[in-house]
């Protein structure tokens, strides 16, 4: 599974603990998006701007649908915010390719612009949410708690905003492994030969990014220099520990892949979800690899039906929204917000996966370097 899936993290986290796209497609039929008075959802910039949330409401139930792709429903408890959203405003919410990555989202906008095919909205890894509001792909919107957002985990023009974010971790299925990995050193033991893998490309998915960048921090590199950790796998596929399958929930039920760097709220959610399926899963933060990142939304600004992108921001920034997120083991971006207002949901809260000390994050620009580099260089440290 890849994933959406900004810019530099601050203070929350440390707090509480294969599509083929196509151009082809009709122009789509959009429903009438305007109020009484001539507002359009497609250039609002707020619900106050359109006229308040009630009018968004009616507009975005007059469109009847949205649509998204790369939300699975066992990523960071999605099933439930999109059972939510349905329930509430009564509004389909169509999710094309849901093991889909960022790269699949972005290139969805780009080559589908002008079709009803195209998604509404985005749920971005760091580095694309950056680089596709650099092309100007995404339309500035501001959710009503937008101010609650800190300034680092948000873009100056509201053209994406982070939602919510995790640790890598190192996961793993104690009925298959005898002696679970808890830091990238200890990857590198042959007894682990065929079962290291990531969820996803690190090219295209932001979860596997961000396992690249953490053992980059683990075998001497930096926020600035993310070559060590390009090498470290380039190790773990010669001694053959590495293995190219993509981990998802199906192939960590099958065996397939044991042993898995990903966000923590994904492993900490297998450990859930694989209950009495013969599946023992393990997750561990490892001490010498600490990185965490926040994924970010976006509202595309050809959306075929805008205003129902953005009463679907409004659902997620809401206190139920960010709180379905956090059941899921994901720390939402208005955590601290909510802890402070009393609606932060503290059990949910006291359920995610402990982690001491302070993380590292990248900024924009050491992200746009990482991502050069690892265009580069990445296929030939693992080819073969």
């Amino acid at each position: 599974m890849s994933l959406p899936r900004n810019a530099a993290l601050a203070g929350c986290l440390a707090v509480v603990a294969a599509l083929t796209l196509t151009a082809c497609g009709a122009a789509p039929e959009k429903a009438d998006n305007k109020t009484a008075t001539g507002k359009d959802a497609a250039t609002a910039t707020s619900a106050q701007d359109f006229g308040g949330l009630d009018a968004l409401v009616e507009a975005a139930k007059k469109e009847g649908v949205l649509h998204a792709m790369a939300l699975p429903r066992d990523w960071a408890n999605y099933g439930a915010l999109i059972d939510g959203f349905t329930q509430k405003y009564g509004i389909k919410v169509e999710v094309e390719n849901p093991d889909g990555s960022s790269q699949d989202e972005i290139n969805a906008v780009t080559s589908r612009k002008g079709q009803d095919r195209a998604p509404d909205v985005l749920d971005l890894g760091a580095s694309f949410a950056v680089s596709g509001a650099q092309q100007g792909l995404f339309a500035p919107y501001k959710v009503a708690s937008y101010g609650d957002i800190p300034s680092a985990q948000k873009d100056d023009q509201a053209r994406w905003y982070n939602d919510y974010g995790g640790y890598i971790s190192i996961g793993c299925d104690a009925s298959r492994v005898k002696n679970c990995p808890t830091t990238f050193k200890d990857l590198l033991k042959p007894e682990y030969k065929g079962q290291v893998a990531l969820n996803g490309n690190p090219t295209k998915s932001g979860s596997a990014f961000g396992g690249v960048y953490a053992a980059a921090l683990a075998n001497g590199g930096s926020l600035d220099d993310i070559q060590p950790g390009i090498d470290f796998f380039g190790q773990l596929k010669k001694n053959g520990n590495y293995t190219p399958v993509e981990s998802t929930p199906a192939t960590v039920e099958k065996g397939e892949t044991p042993i898995s760097i990903d966000w923590d709220y994904l492993n900490a959610g297998y450990a859930d979800q694989f209950k009495g399926k013969g599946v023992d899963w393990k997750t561990a933060v490892p001490e010498d690899g600490k990185y965490a990142q926040y994924y970010a939304q976006a509202i595309n600004k050809d959306a075929p039906h805008p205003a129902a992108a953005r009463l679907w921001q409004e659902w997620l920034y809401s206190a139920e929204g960010q709180n379905l997120w956090l059941k899921g083991y994901a720390r939402p971006v208005l955590m601290t917000a909510m802890e402070g207002a009393g609606t932060l949901d503290k059990a949910a809260a006291a359920k995610l996966p402990q982690v001491s000390g302070t993380p590292v994050f990248p900024t924009e620009a050491q992200q746009t370097k990482a991502k050069g580099v690892l265009a580069q260089s990445w296929g030939k440290a693992v080819a073969g």
